[in-house]
């Protein structure tokens, strides 16, 4: 029925063939998203194959089967579209990934969590850069520039840990978590950040002018951009806080957190900054104030609203990912050469490893020099599972290589062909490979025996010694073992000044936000009292 209403439609003039065919295409990419969820479902006991692989897989499987029906015209359904990617699908999956971290671990690491994810994908750019020129420039791929070399290095600095996180767990292993989940999020942005300063810059003329001023921007771009995701969660508290809108109805409460986040992701990129850390510091602060200021009702619908759009953006991405390996547009100038592609491809994961062993075990040695008690410092195991989470690359190495190498999707440049080929299967088989092979690492590397450990460690106030300077912030005597009269031993007075700045630089934040804070932005126990409100209901319901 629905073919011969479009049939009738385009004999009217009323809808074109190319429409015709994109309604068509829509409908069969909605209709794999849902296999996707049905066989994830499915797997769901097993685990082994995530809902980033099992998409993978359709959408290999849809794509022979294009190639099948259309006898090698295509591959794919839809073509791909930066401005898709960047506008539409990334925002909601780094917004819900602020609004729904653990803010307490997270900037507890926070110095951490820079430090690989900045300093870090800059020793992965440049050893991959480095790479690139010295190997990949004497291979003979057709006329690629220095600017392509180094935009090869800020592709594959772009992690993708989805794999990693979906194995670990916020409760049992907190530390390992925050720093896998906060790394993917800043590596992205300074990836992109990376990519968009080489396309800037004149890189005829590089001298420690040009490298300073690049420095300059990319702490330009940081901070400027994270206070504006500040700035936009704040405003949105202040606005829901003191207008109440949940009193009439609960969706104006809901739109208006949804646009604000989006807004700010789209003022960051209008003004060329980085829309990541925006819409990522928005969701932060969004949790934190304007989460707490809406009504019950609304709580639980933005919470699983944000999470259902991110999970669909996610899988619409691995997706078309799986599709558009096959495209045999792309596959058609390397096909000559099989053995340079494979090289190629080969060269680059190996770059992949050498970058991110070459900054995650140094770094996390510095951090641990840091660090006063051992509970703090990041074990051997644990920088192994840090440096395996980075291997995988996603749909952000796939954006950037298209956005470099392609034109409206398709490329007609033998070098160009070469890159976005070998940037697809090291994609297709970082995420395969190493994605099936997390979950048994981990199981390895972290035993249910340690992991219980871990959780029990967070759930206490750590660390175990200074735990003095931590009972007076626990609110109801939570994890306090005071009270369960256990002997605790003493901090020495070397100890106690080593570990009181960490301490009071929390404590104090604490005191300043309670005390400015919230009661001008709302939030936890800064709920607004209104007639009518679900606190009024709640106070007349205890007199």
């Amino acid at each position: 029925m629905a073919m011969d209403l479009g049939s009738v439609l385009i004999k009217m003039g009323i809808l074109s063939a190319s429409d015709h065919m994109s309604v068509v295409s829509i409908n069969l990419f909605v209709a794999l998203l849902c296999a996707c969820i049905v066989i994830g479902h499915l797997l769901e006991e097993n685990r082994w194959m995530n809902e980033s692989i099992t998409a993978l897989l359709i959408g290999l499987c849809t794509g022979v089967v294009i190639l099948l029906t259309t006898k090698g015209r295509s591959s794919h359904l839809l073509v791909f579209s930066e401005d898709l990617f960047f506008i539409y699908l990334l925002p909601p999956i780094i917004f819900n990934a602020g609004f729904q971290v653990k803010k307490k671990q997270f900037f507890r690491n926070f110095m951490t969590i820079i430090l690989f994810g900045a300093v870090g994908t800059l020793i992965s750019f440049i050893i991959i850069s480095l790479g690139a020129i010295g190997i990949i420039e004497k291979m003979g791929l057709g006329s690629l520039e220095i600017g392509d070399y180094l935009a090869i290095g800020a592709i594959f600095s772009a992690t993708d840990s989805v794999c990693t996180l979906q194995v670990l767990s916020q409760d049992e292993t907190p530390l390992l978590y925050s720093l896998v989940f906060g790394e993917g999020v800043v590596n992205d942005a300074t990836s992109i950040v990376l990519f968009n300063a080489i396309q800037n810059f004149d890189l005829g003329h590089i001298d420690a002018v040009t490298i300073l001023k690049f420095v300059a921007d990319f702490f330009y771009l940081f901070f400027t951009s994270t206070f504006l995701g500040a700035f936009a969660g704040l405003l949105s508290a202040y606005v829901i806080k003191k207008l109440y809108f949940g009193r009439h109805s609960t969706d104006r409460e809901v739109a208006l957190m949804i646009l604000m986040a989006y807004l700010s992701y789209m003022l960051a990129e209008l003004s060329n900054l980085s829309g990541i850390l925006t819409v990522f510091f928005c969701g932060i602060v969004m949790s934190h104030y304007t989460w707490h200021n809406v009504t019950e009702s609304s709580r639980v619908t933005t919470k699983h609203a944000f999470a259902t759009l991110s999970f669909i953006a996610e899988t619409f991405l691995f997706l078309y990912v799986g599709m558009d390996a096959l495209d045999i547009e792309k596959w058609k100038f390397v096909s000559n050469s099989p053995r340079k592609s494979i090289g190629v491809s080969s060269i680059l994961l190996g770059m992949v490893l050498i970058g991110r062993a070459a900054f995650v075990f140094p770094l996390s040695f510095l951090s641990n020099l840091t660090k006063k008690h051992p509970n703090e410092k990041i074990t051997f195991r644990q920088q192994v599972i840090v440096w395996w989470a980075g291997l995988m690359r996603g749909a952000v190495s796939i954006a950037l290589a298209y956005n470099q190498f392609a034109r409206t999707g398709h490329t007609q440049m033998r070098g160009n062909a070469f890159m976005i080929t070998s940037t697809i299967t090291v994609v297709l088989f970082s995420t395969m490979v190493f994605g099936l092979m997390t979950k048994p690492l981990i199981r390895l590397l972290l035993p249910p025996s340690i992991r219980q450990l871990s959780r029990d460690l967070s759930m206490s106030s750590e660390p175990p010694s200074p735990k003095y300077l931590h009972s007076p912030l626990l609110g109801n005597g939570q994890g306090s073992e005071v009270e369960a009269g256990q002997n605790i031993p003493r901090p020495t007075s070397l100890r106690m000044l080593l570990t009181a700045p960490s301490r009071s630089v929390h404590h104090y934040w604490r005191k300043f936000d309670d005390a400015f804070m919230r009661p001008v932005f709302g939030g936890r126990g800064f709920a607004p009292y209104v007639p009518g409100s679900p606190t009024e209901r709640s106070v007349h319901a205890w007199q």
